[in-house]
């Protein structure tokens, strides 16, 4: 790499929790510097966010649309390659679109958009662009989501038959949103959130962790959402009946008043031939199951021979010493970073492993047509395929 690559970021403000979590990531490989950011739309508070940050005062912006001016009339030596949007979901879309429509690169937090509309309008611009663009689900950036998915796709498992994918967290078991709490006021919110809450926030987790480490597409499902909490207008726990390409069925739950529950995401995969487990709360390892030996556990560790060429790249310490959520997320930036580099430079560029402007829209899908499943009478619902 021969300069850090620069980036920006809108949101991630006082309050916020996963703007911190990202500016840890990037950091962390040494191979990104924060350079300017809009971090608030309260002025105040977007300045109080670039003290801390030890940001200049100049380059610390009331809006993203002042900052993206600002930048691209910056030298080329000087702006910021990328943004990182790391703001409630009604905000993805807008800023993702004024970055593209000023020559910027875009890594964008999960779900892409509030609905499908914006999803198609987004990926039509992206792939009119031809800037890069990539989506922090990060659960694909562990190791052991690496190792499954290779395991799967060298055919190890045979023909895939049953996915089943969870994802129980208990933290909006109370109306929380009532108590000014931010994280919870804005996934509760329809015109900040979307059409869903649990489904949006972390269902599409699921179904991406699913479709990631298979490789296959859902094609129809059948749905049921519900909203435990009083006076909350959006869903918090659903179930959803999967069917996918070539056959597979599966079962996808998401819940967010599991009552003493923290994040546990969970994928379990079943083949002809095997099966395998992972587990988000213990990330380090990954579970091959056989019809006619013992359970064999796979340990996450740099160098380690047993694992694939793709696990390896994304562990940074010998086994034994645990890495997680926010190495995941690094693993992302430095594959988007990486890639991003070799297009400055003219080096040979490859396609970065970070879900894409494709997978976003797959999610939006999801999202809607579960939501129409769960509203209606039909027993099952064709996903559209784009």
């Amino acid at each position: 790499m021969r300069r850090k690559i620069r980036m920006g970021m809108v949101g991630g403000g006082p309050g916020a929790f996963i703007g911190a979590v990202h500016r840890m990531a990037a950091r962390l490989d040494g191979q990104i510097e924060l350079v300017c950011g809009a971090f608030s739309a309260n002025p105040k508070r977007a300045r109080a966010a670039g003290r801390e940050l030890l940001l200049p005062a100049e380059r610390v912006y009331a809006s993203f649309e002042e900052m993206f001016a600002s930048e691209a009339a910056r030298p080329e030596e000087d702006r910021m390659d990328f943004v990182s949007i790391v703001t409630p979901n009604h905000l993805h879309a807008p800023v993702a679109v004024a970055a593209l429509k000023n020559g910027f690169h875009v890594l964008c937090d999960k779900p892409m958009t509030v609905n499908v509309k914006e999803a198609r309008d987004l990926a039509r611009r992206v792939n009119k662009s031809g800037l890069l663009f990539g989506l922090t689900h990060n659960y694909t950036g562990y190791p052991m989501v690496k190792e499954a998915r290779h395991r799967v796709h060298a055919g190890e498992l045979g023909t895939i038959r049953k996915i089943m994918v969870e994802y129980p967290q208990g933290w909006l078991a109370t109306r929380l949103e009532g108590t000014g709490q931010k994280q919870a006021d804005w996934r509760t919110d329809p015109a900040r959130a979307g059409a869903s809450c649990c489904m949006g926030d972390i269902g599409t987790h699921a179904e991406n962790l699913a479709e990631y480490v298979t490789g296959l597409r859902i094609e129809s499902l059948c749905a049921d959402l519900s909203t435990f909490v009083k006076k909350r207008v959006l869903d918090d726990d659903g179930s959803v009946l999967l069917r996918f390409q070539g056959g597979a069925r599966g079962v996808l739950t998401a819940s967010q008043i599991s009552v003493g529950e923290e994040n546990g995401l969970r994928l379990r995969v079943y083949g002809e031939k095997g099966g395998l487990d992972w587990r988000q709360e213990e990330p380090n390892t990954l579970a091959l199951l056989y019809p006619d030996q013992p359970r064999r556990l796979l340990r996450a560790g740099a160098g380690d021979a047993n694992l694939c060429e793709a696990a390896r790249a994304a562990c940074r310490l010998p086994p034994g010493h645990p890495e997680g959520f926010i190495e995941a997320f690094a693993n992302l930036y430095t594959a988007f970073a990486a890639a991003l580099d070799a297009r400055l430079s003219g080096a040979t560029e490859t396609v970065p492993d970070v879900p894409t402007v494709e997978d976003g829209l797959r999610g939006m899908l999801f999202i809607e047509t579960v939501v129409k499943s769960a509203a209606g009478n039909a027993k099952w619902v064709k996903m559209p395929a784009s």
